[in-house]
């Protein structure tokens, strides 16, 4: 540049979703310039994912007029000029309505583009001796150049304005010979892991994975076929073409914890498995998914935030705080922290429906329920939780444009709406069943407990969790008493046909 030259660092959106421009700060003076080309910090928190890149690529360009074809490569990049200028074409070519879309620009040492997945990549040197240069995300391999996607750079229905016509420029023999988009089949994604699959929280992923018809791109495993917290199990796993992993594996039984046995149980299902998880997607690039609990904290708040420090009160808390940790060590993490969850399988309002019916049978001596009142919070629907991994996660494919992930990080994510006790759901779900609520009687956490048997461990008083977190990411939780009245709904349903 041989002369001052300052910006400012800004990230620009472009038509195709998730190209993102970047105007690089650049320090020039007489004797030359110089420039971060990649800068994490700074760069992430103004809107570029948060990568784990592993390659650095160099393709040297003698002369202007060279021109390389759309190539989409099943990585993330981040291209940049070291020297001369190029005119950068893009051509998204994943699944969904933006398949097709095309974005021009130039590009010279002050800016860089970063370029998703599935996007394909096509340059045209504009000087003699420019240096084009690309990050990625995943290294190269002989294996992998299967899974490329390529678009003839002569196709009309593409229509670029390339400046030196293609008739003038330097091409290789192989991308003259690449298909016509109209012949392209979109890139598919990475594959998506689903540990934990025949818990309630894994059934809701597997039914939101069906329900937008995205089912094909996913793999669902169990404790038997893939034991988070044996070393030897992950062996047994391709981790290369996993784009992410949704952990719903956990250990669950709270008063169990608190044995030995127990203890041993939750500490390898709670913390070991998930670092494990964790040391294997930052090993492969991939972003790992995984559950936390209001448990990690001692309930003395009114509202829990996702900056609170731990303070667990008991062996299942402690090994999910410690859980938290280990996956906060993944570079691609979301961690969602549920209070109560109610899903498919056994849970709190199936056991209050089966009481409730009970006491509106004439035939039963059942006559109510006693209820602990003290413990407030709200319940979390394994089909909403679905729903927010799946849109922190940016899985919005077919119909839809394809999106970036969220912000990686720890969100709060249970029911929205009012906090109540225990006691107050359960005289809901009696009602809701039978009108019968007058039945459930409320008691304290002490008198519930004072005649048990074996190890109680305390839980914390109030386990209301902030959603405003999520909610400034751009999704909702739906009220939890709307979604209890459609899950009483269901469970009717289900009862009057068996």
């Amino acid at each position: 540049m041989g002369m001052e030259f300052e910006k400012d660092l800004k990230v620009f959106d472009t038509c195709i979703p998730g190209l993102k421009v970047v105007d690089l700060s650049v320090h020039g003076d007489s004797r030359g310039w110089f420039k971060e080309n990649w800068q994490r910090e700074k760069m992430v928190a103004l809107g570029l994912p948060d990568r784990r890149w592993v390659q650095n690529n160099i393709s040297y360009n003698d002369r202007a007029g060279v021109t390389r074809g759309v190539h989409a490569e099943p990585w993330d990049k981040l291209v940049s000029v070291a020297c001369g200028r190029v005119f950068g074409a893009w051509v998204d070519l994943r699944p969904g309505k933006s398949f097709g879309r095309i974005f021009t620009c130039e590009v010279g040492p002050d800016a860089a583009v970063y370029v998703p997945r599935g996007v394909g990549n096509a340059y045209q040197a504009l000087e003699d001796g420019t240096a084009y240069c690309y990050l990625v995300d995943a290294h190269w391999s002989a294996e992998l150049r299967g899974t490329y996607t390529f678009v003839n750079l002569a196709d009309s229905e593409l229509d670029i304005e390339w400046p030196i016509p293609l008739d003038r420029a330097v091409l290789s023999d192989a991308d003259k010979g690449h298909p016509m988009l109209v012949d392209v089949e979109p890139m598919i994604p990475r594959r998506t892991l689903v540990t934990g699959s025949n818990g309630q929280l894994g059934r809701a992923v597997w039914a939101e994975a069906e329900s937008r018809g995205l089912a094909q791109w996913f793999d669902f495993t169990d404790l038997v076929e893939f034991d988070l917290s044996d070393p030897r199990s992950y062996a047994k796993i391709d981790w290369d073409k996993y784009g992410a992993v949704i952990n719903c594996g956990a250990y669950t039984a709270v008063d169990r914890a608190e044995t030995p046995e127990g203890r041993i149980a939750a500490w390898k299902a709670n913390a070991a498995g998930p670092a494990l998880l964790a040391k294997a997607c930052a090993e492969h690039g991939s972003i790992l998914v995984h559950i936390s609990s209001d448990y990690v904290f001692d309930g003395t708040r009114e509202l829990h935030d996702e900056t609170e420090a731990f303070s667990p009160l008991n062996v299942y808390g402690q090994s999910k705080a410690a859980g938290d940790l280990a996956v906060a060590g993944c570079p691609s993490h979301y961690i969602l922290r549920s209070s109560w969850v109610i899903g498919d399988g056994r849970n709190f309002v199936k056991t209050m429906k089966q009481l409730s019916d009970r006491c509106a049978n004439p035939d039963d001596a059942l006559d109510y329920v006693t209820v602990v009142s003290d413990q407030l919070g709200r319940l979390t629907f394994t089909t909403d939780m679905a729903a927010a991994i799946f849109y922190l996660l940016g899985y919005r494919w077919g119909d839809h444009e394809p999106s970036a992930p969220a912000p990686y990080g720890t969100y709060d994510c249970t029911g929205s709406g009012r906090t109540a006790s225990w006691a107050e759901i359960a005289a809901e779900v009696f009602d809701l069943a039978n009108g019968n609520g007058a039945c459930v009687h409320p008691v304290s956490t002490a008198e519930y407990y004072a005649s048990a048997q074996g190890p109680i461990a305390p839980r914390p008083g109030r386990s209301t969790l902030d959603l405003s977190k999520l909610d400034a990411a751009g999704f909702t939780m739906p009220d939890w008493e709307e979604g209890l009245r459609q899950y009483m709904a269901l469970l009717s349903t289900v009862d009057g046909e068996s």
